[in-house]
């Protein structure tokens, strides 16, 4: 039989904002490959800087991957909360997201000036080639620490495969969290931390006052300004059902902004979803650029906010309740499955980029050079910044 060390380490003391501003942002400004930073905010907050117990990050992740939201970004508001508590979450989340907003602003606002995507693609050739390195590094470090045996590793090709042939990725997480309970009898609870609920205090209260504020948000554009009001609905409804991930939300976004509301055609739309893969942060911040060219920058901030905002609430109220369920054999081995599908998802998420990467001999010496880089435990800002200078340079 299985069985877990009891976690009885004192939750340490609360990590200030600002410092995790500071990280988050620093991060934000090199989240390239969607789910799979949440590798490296690992790195960050767990192994260098100890911020975050390992279990709690693990059960993190789980949680972030069965609630609507960019993993991503849902991974960093977990994260903050733990290391800071409510206003660590909004922190991380804050200093994570902002960098993606203000490049997606800029460039839908030269792509309203050029119309000319084909230059930008071109420019962004060897940094897709690095975004594959990255994803491939982080799937292989992840998998090395959740895959323990044959039954997580078949949970993990399963779900891999299933999401690469365009299965849903709910379902394969609820079907993980289910078979979970019966391939993992073995596996015992682990009792909570010492003050389990400390890190998450206020978590609730945040966000009741979020939804709130929200609701206000959405009640006066409503009377002020019926077209924002319209977006921000839009974008509310698209976030509460894009389970699974932020790539979840296209489907919705294509469906409502091209072919119910017209707002965008097809063509513009799929160069906001390219420019959205090129740009650090959760794919969802296509949201940013159907918001600047529908409505200007009032309409990026609008979109933005409204797409981002509902998935921060259902985290915040689901986390404070989480160390309450780790108590339980059958929540231990649910999570455990889950855990196993996130490989999958990486997994999934490589084969996209590598089969919508432009490859030349180049890009592909690029891509191993980066992987290699990374491998080596070379600086992740270092790797982006460095090798997309010398893609610039050669391509």
């Amino acid at each position: 039989m299985e069985r877990q060390t009891p976690t009885t380490t004192p939750v340490p003391a609360p990590v200030p904002v600002w410092a995790l501003f500071r990280l988050f942002l620093r991060l934000g400004l090199t989240a390239f490959g969607g789910p799979a930073m949440v590798a490296y905010i690992r790195e960050a907050v767990v192994v260098r800087r100890r911020w975050v117990a390992e279990d709690a990050f693990s059960d993190g992740v789980a949680l972030c991957q069965t609630i609507p939201g960019a993993t991503a970004m849902q991974a960093a508001a977990y994260a903050g909360l733990r290391a800071g508590g409510a206003r660590g979450a909004l922190a991380a989340y804050l200093g994570f997201g902002l960098p993606a907003f203000a490049i997606m602003v800029l460039f839908a606002h030269l792509y309203e000036g050029a119309h000319d995507l084909a230059a930008v693609a071109a420019a962004f050739i060897g940094l897709k080639a690095i975004v594959c390195a990255i994803v491939a590094h982080a799937t292989l470090s992840f998998g090395r620490k959740v895959v323990h045996d044959p039954r997580d590793l078949s949970l993990a090709v399963a779900a891999g495969g299933f999401l690469a042939a365009g299965g849903s990725p709910i379902v394969a997480i609820a079907v993980a969290a289910l078979l979970g309970l019966s391939l993992f009898r073995g596996v015992t609870p682990t009792e909570p931390p010492v003050n389990a609920a400390a890190p998450t205090s206020g978590a609730t209260r945040t966000a009741v006052a979020l939804a709130t504020g929200l609701a206000l948000l959405l009640t006066l554009l409503y009377f002020l300004a019926p077209s924002l009001f319209h977006l921000a609905a839009l974008m509310v409804r698209v976030d509460l059902f894009a389970f699974g991930g932020g790539y979840a939300s296209l489907p919705l976004l294509l469906h409502e902004v091209v072919e119910v509301r017209h707002w965008l055609d097809l063509a513009t739309f799929m160069d906001g979803i390219a420019l959205g893969q090129v740009t650090p942060g959760p794919i969802v911040i296509t949201a940013t650029f159907v918001g600047q060219l529908v409505a200007g920058i009032g309409g990026a901030v609008v979109a933005t906010v409204a797409m981002l905002t509902p998935s921060l609430v259902v985290l915040l109220a689901a986390a404070s309740h989480l160390d309450r369920l780790r108590g339980s054999v059958w929540v231990q081995r649910a999570l455990r499955g889950v855990l196993a599908t996130f490989v999958g998802l990486l997994a999934a998420v490589l084969l996209h980029f590598l089969q919508t990467t432009p490859w030349s001999p180049v890009a592909a010496a690029v891509a191993v050079a980066a992987l290699v880089a990374l491998w080596r435990g070379v600086d992740l800002l270092w790797v982006v910044a460095g090798g997309a200078a010398v893609a610039a340079w050669l391509l």
